[in-house]
C-alpha cells in the first residue's frame, strides 16, 4: 500500500491547486485570457505553477516507486517532504524580481537534489532485490 506516498500526493496536489487558484486570479484582475499579456506578475505566477507541475510528477512517480519497492516508511517520508520543501521555496523564490535569484535557486537544488537521489535510491533498492 502506498499510505506515505499518498499524504505526500495530497499536499502537493493542495499546493498545485493554490498555484493555479494564484494564476486564475491574476487573469481575472488583469483581464487576460491566455498567456501573461505582458503582465510580470502573472508570467511569474504562470511559472511557478508551470515548474511545479514540470518537477512533481517526475519526484512522485519515484517516491511511490520507493514505496513499492520496500523503501523504509521515514525514508519515503523523508524525500516527499524535502520534496514540498524545494517546491515551495522555489514558487516563493520565483515571485522576487531578478536580480535575487537565491531563493529560486535554492529551491531548484533541493528539488533537483530529492529527484536525482530518489533515481539513486530506486535503482540501488532494485538491484539489492534483484541480485538478492
Amino acid at each position: 500500500m502506498l499510505l506515505v506516498t499518498s499524504v505526500i500526493a495530497a499536499v502537493l496536489t493542495i499546493i498545485f491547486v493554490r498555484l493555479s487558484f494564484a494564476v486564475i486570479a491574476l487573469r481575472r484582475k488583469n483581464k487576460v485570457g491566455l498567456g501573461s499579456g505582458g503582465h510580470e506578475d502573472l508570467e511569474r505566477a504562470i511559472r511557478a505553477q508551470g515548474n511545479f507541475a514540470e518537477y512533481v510528477p517526475f519526484g512522485v512517480i519515484l517516491i511511490a516507486c520507493l514505496e513499492l519497492n520496500g523503501g523504509p516508511w521515514w525514508l519515503v517520508a523523508m524525500s516527499g517532504v524535502t520534496l514540498i520543501i524545494g517546491r515551495l521555496i522555489h514558487a516563493k523564490g520565483i515571485h522576487i524580481p531578478p536580480p535575487d535569484f537565491s531563493k529560486r535557486v535554492l529551491g531548484m537544488k533541493i528539488t533537483f537534489g530529492t529527484l536525482i537521489t530518489l533515481a539513486i535510491l530506486n535503482l540501488c533498492w532494485t538491484m539489492q532485490k534483484l541480485l538478492g
